[in-house]
């Protein structure tokens, strides 16, 4: 198993795809926080996530402590020596394309992935999200409303305002959430917030709405910013264990050419790839 901090290339561009700016160092003399609520343990005892007024009420006033990409509750890793693929697509402006050929290779090497999206992305491309909801090769996650950074206090990251306050925290998380059980049949199980940035209230209160938070120990393409060729190196040299991340919104990107490298390698590697929830 990798340590939670093995993010290679982490610091270069990382704004799920769609900005371009340096992160904030995690708040000083931060304390660990009591870890969040477990969705199982939410979800069986009550037949649906609690209300909005229930969460802002249980949320109101607490003050974070922490922020960053790796705070208790952020899953960056995965059992029994397997990679998690993950690819976000973040939407809104300069954001909303498609990389049908990454797509496309993923599905030639029968490779699973956990693919999060947007809500403006969802919007912007109908006919791909079909597509890519019927294909059990996927899983479908939830990467927010309006992409932005989860927080209750209105941290930003890379230049990205974050979610002003618990409320808007609930806003990001559930409205997506909504879109995606409407066209999907049921709730997404997993969430990423715009910039994979939290605090450790946000990150309770996801727990709260059922959902788990994908975090990542590898930096796949650096907000799409990498060329093909970095992409192949740093996904090829990937850990056992590792959640991945890249994006499959910028087609001109080297993401999908390096993975079209990568992939047979580490197939040919005999490593095994799973979906977040396998």
């Amino acid at each position: 198993m990798v340590g939670r901090r093995t993010v290679l290339a982490a610091a270069l561009g990382l704004a799920a795809g769609c900005a371009r700016a340096r992160p904030e160092p995690a708040a000083p003399g931060a304390a660990d926080p009591s870890p969040p609520p477990s969705p199982s343990v939410t979800a069986s005892a009550t037949s649906a996530p609690p209300s909005r007024e229930e969460v802002l009420a249980r949320y109101a006033g607490q003050q974070p402590t922490q922020w960053g990409t790796d705070l208790p509750g952020v899953v960056a890793e995965v059992p029994d020596g397997a990679l998690a693929l993950t690819f976000d697509a973040c939407g809104g402006s300069g954001g909303n394309g498609y990389d049908a050929a990454l797509i496309d290779t993923l599905r030639r090497h029968r490779v699973p992935a956990t693919l999060f999206l947007n809500a403006r992305w969802i919007d912007a491309n109908p006919g791909p999200f079909g597509e890519l909801a019927a294909d059990p090769l996927f899983e479908l996650g939830n990467h927010g409303t309006a992409h932005r950074p989860l927080s209750v206090t209105g941290r930003s990251a890379y230049g990205i305002t974050g979610t002003a306050d618990a409320a808007a925290a609930y806003r990001e998380v559930a409205d997506n959430a909504a879109k995606l059980a409407g066209l999907l049949g049921k709730p997404p199980r997993w969430f990423r917030s715009g910039t994979a940035h939290y605090d450790e209230v946000a990150v309770r209160i996801v727990g709260e709405l059922g959902e788990r938070v994908a975090g990542f120990a590898v930096n796949g393409d650096a907000g799409a910013t990498f060329t093909a060729d970095q992409v192949a190196r740093t996904v090829a040299a990937t850990p056992s264990g590792s959640v991945v991340i890249s994006h499959f919104n910028h087609p001109d990107a080297g993401t999908g050419p390096g993975y079209a490298q990568a992939l047979p390698r580490l197939l040919d590697a005999g490593r095994r790839f799973v979906r977040l929830s396998d």
